[in-house]
């Protein structure tokens, strides 16, 4: 199985989550890819992959700008991703922006499930405000999630 984390980020940090991610679970998967979201479209995800959206939030609660035309792209053509399974790392500051926490990774996740795609677990949100370390707990999480996911995609369209 492949894991793909897609990743939208204004300061970095998503990244950075990412590929924490990536080298501490490279034993749990076949192949882990970290992608930067700038330029993708909703085609990304004709890809034979797990996909692990990792985004921040941005403003008043939206997506990065350079996870900007992918995010666009779900409603400008959309089609159907029951095959997609994914998973959402969402990174916000509940103390600054407390009424729009991990917004740009809900968003996704409102997006995806409304084209059929089907997420694996719960939303796993990252708060900046806690002290605590995201690349860290984001890999730790990552391998209780990839026990969540089976090793083959779901097959089969309507």
């Amino acid at each position: 199985m492949k894991l793909k984390i897609l990743v939208g980020t204004v300061t970095g940090t998503a990244e950075s989550v990412a590929q924490a991610i990536q080298m501490d679970c490279a034993d749990r998967v076949d192949a882990i890819e970290v992608q930067l979201m700038d330029g993708l479209d909703i085609n990304i995800f004709d890809e034979d992959a797990l996909f692990l959206i990792c985004t921040s939030t941005y403003g008043a609660g939206d997506v990065p700008d350079n996870a900007r035309a992918l995010f666009d792209s779900l409603d400008q053509t959309p089609k159907f991703l029951g095959s997609v399974r994914y998973g959402v790392m969402a990174l916000g500051d509940l103390a600054s922006h407390g009424a729009t926490f991990c917004f740009g990774g809900k968003l996704f996740d409102e997006r995806l499930q409304g084209l059929g795609a089907q997420r694996v677990g719960d939303i796993r949100c990252l708060d900046a405000s806690d002290g605590s370390v995201p690349e860290a707990e984001a890999a730790a999480w990552c391998r209780d999630w990839l026990a969540l996911t089976p090793a083959a995609p779901c097959s089969g369209k309507p």
